[in-house]
């Protein structure tokens, strides 16, 4: 990776993280509406990729500016409500999470994991972007 890619990235994965310590507790965003926040909404995957990189990418630092602590990762889900397939008990993590602060999730036939806002229409935090 040149110098210049990966500043690029640091600067993309660090302005992802930012902008998702902003969801507030009990409410959820899609990674596309992370992706539209931080003025890149074609890039709802590497939103994702942030998300899932920020434990192993600040390992090794100590004191560092973003962290599965201060990143409130299990907050963003995709677009339909569901939370996205990850190794390592990962899912289920973010289900637990999700719970503590209130969140209702379902858990489907097919194993899947989804959030359960049929009863509220204010669990979803979708600040208004200059894509809307």
């Amino acid at each position: 990776m040149s110098r210049h890619s990966r500043e690029e990235t640091l600067s993309f994965y660090y302005a992802v993280y930012q902008e998702v310590q902003l969801i507030p507790y009990g409410k959820i965003t899609s990674y596309g509406h992370i992706a539209k926040l931080i003025s890149r909404p074609l890039n709802s995957r590497q939103v994702g990729q942030a998300l899932k990189i920020l434990n192993h990418f600040n390992s090794g630092e100590e004191n560092v500016l973003y962290n599965t602590n201060n990143v409130p990762w299990w907050r963003v889900v995709n677009y339909k409500g569901m939370i996205s397939p990850r190794e390592n008990g990962g899912m289920l993590a973010q289900k637990a999470k999700l719970e503590e602060e209130g969140v209702v999730v379902a858990e489907y036939e097919d194993g899947s994991l989804g959030i359960d806002d049929s009863g509220t229409t204010t669990i979803w935090w979708l600040p208004p972007t200059e894509f809307d």
